[in-house]
């Protein structure tokens, strides 16, 4: 392993050795920032504060990563329970209807979000100048890190060890192994995961190259593939106010329990797993396998339900809101002013998503099977194909001739001029 990478820093924001005497590590005590806490001490000859969210992660021991922390050297670890102002972002998300590019539930960005003002607020309380992240070069949350801390406090400093010193993820486990740094990434399953209670991103290993197929008995930590889940099918009511999940089963819960039951209930049906080849903000293509069976059951559940009390134009205007808020959320983005435009007009367009839906869940399946709302658009006497039906459809001739006339005009313009060109 190289230590001694030469790096340029190019930045404003990116803070050298020796203007700072404590450094604020945003400490996950996995790979990258357990090997981090150690390197920075050594490399810029300074105290480390470790700092822990916890945003509802599964797999973590926060008592544990505590402890590895201090035994790290750090010279205190702070510890943050958000988990209830992390559910208010994955309501903004349920609203939203989020999806990047196929699935995505945007676990990752959010989380960035949340992660990045808090390490604000605390590096300001304990006067730290500088704040640490484990993100590499090639990766997002770099970019979403840099950008939302610079942005939330212009004075606020940064490094980023991993972009520094350049090493890859097999050259980090040696490097911890050298110095015993306990982790739990081996050279032969060289998986890395992000978890938070929205979703768990898996990467490395079979999962970067599409043209591999990854095992995914080996990778899968929330979700049973079709193939595990039970023979029985699971149904669910989920009911909504304002576009917000309230209840399961008509049993009024918290958004963070709701969220914790529908992922286990999601997961073990092989509901909401993705393998996506995304698109990143540096520029890359590369894949990644997402879990986020909760955020899927919502997401689907929630669509459902503000189509059948919107309008056609407001349905199709409000994909295209969507997709926005996503690409932005998605791409470091949630500050910029025009998200304050979008959140205002899906506040206002779920004000109506009231009501319950019924889903079944089978084998990897989520499906709405029922669902109703009292602004439902739905009108039985009208759409009924009973001859008692109150829709005149004796007008609908009419209709369709003005209704089609600019369609068939533009044709007949375009084959009359194509006749011309062809006898000219």
């Amino acid at each position: 392993m190289n230590t001694e990478n030469i790096y340029f820093k190019s930045a404003s924001h990116e803070a050298a050795k020796g203007e700072f005497d404590t450094c604020l590590l945003l400490y996950s005590g996995g790979l990258d920032t357990s090997v981090m806490l150690k390197w920075i001490q050594e490399q810029y000859e300074c105290d480390v504060i470790a700092l822990t969210i916890d945003l509802g992660q599964t797999a973590d021991d926060m008592q544990a990563i505590k402890e590895k922390a201090i035994y790290l050297g750090a010279k205190e670890a702070i510890m943050i329970d958000a988990k209830e102002d992390f559910a208010e972002l994955c309501a903004e998300a349920i609203k939203a209807n989020a999806d990047y590019q196929g699935g995505y539930a945007l676990g990752c960005p959010l989380g960035r979000v949340m992660i990045a003002k808090i390490a604000i607020e605390v590096a300001e309380q304990h006067g730290c100048q500088v704040v640490a992240h484990g993100c590499t070069g090639k990766g997002n949350d770099q970019v979403r890190f840099e950008g939302y801390m610079t942005t939330l406090n212009p004075s606020i400093k940064t490094i980023a060890p991993v972009r520094e010193w350049a090493m890859g993820r097999e050259e980090e486990i040696a490097y911890a192994e050298k110095h015993g740094i306990p982790i739990i990434q081996k050279k032969e399953t060289p998986y890395s995961y992000d978890e938070n209670m929205w979703a768990n991103t898996g990467e490395g290993g079979e999962i970067e190259n599409p043209a591999l197929v990854p095992p995914l008995e080996k990778i899968l930590k929330w979700c049973k593939t079709p193939e595990q889940a039970p023979d029985e099918s699971t149904e669910i009511i989920i009911s909504f106010e304002k576009g917000v999940p309230t209840e399961i089963n008509y049993k009024a819960m918290p958004l963070t329990e709701i969220i914790e039951h529908l992922n286990e209930v999601g997961g073990a049906n092989g509901v909401g797993y993705f393998h996506l080849v995304e698109d990143r903000i540096v520029g890359l293509k590369v894949r990644g396998i997402y879990e986020n069976p909760a955020a899927h059951i919502l997401i689907q559940a929630h669509k459902n339900l503000e189509q059948l009390v919107s309008t056609r134009e407001e349905n199709e205007f409000k994909t295209i809101i969507d997709q926005k808020w996503a690409y932005l959320c998605y791409g470091a983005k949630y500050f910029e002013p025009v998200m304050d435009n979008l959140r205002s007009y899906i506040d206002e367009q779920n004000k109506k998503v009231n009501g319950w839906v019924k889903l079944k869940l089978y084998k990897g399946n989520c499906e709405v099977i029922a669902l109703d709302s009292s602004y439902s658009l739905f009108d039985h006497n009208l759409a009924t194909f009973n001859k008692s039906a109150d829709f005149n459809q004796g007008a609908s001739p009419g209709f369709i001739e003005l209704w089609n006339l600019p369609q068939k005009t533009a044709h007949q313009v375009k084959k009359s001029n194509e006749h011309k060109k062809a006898i000219s």
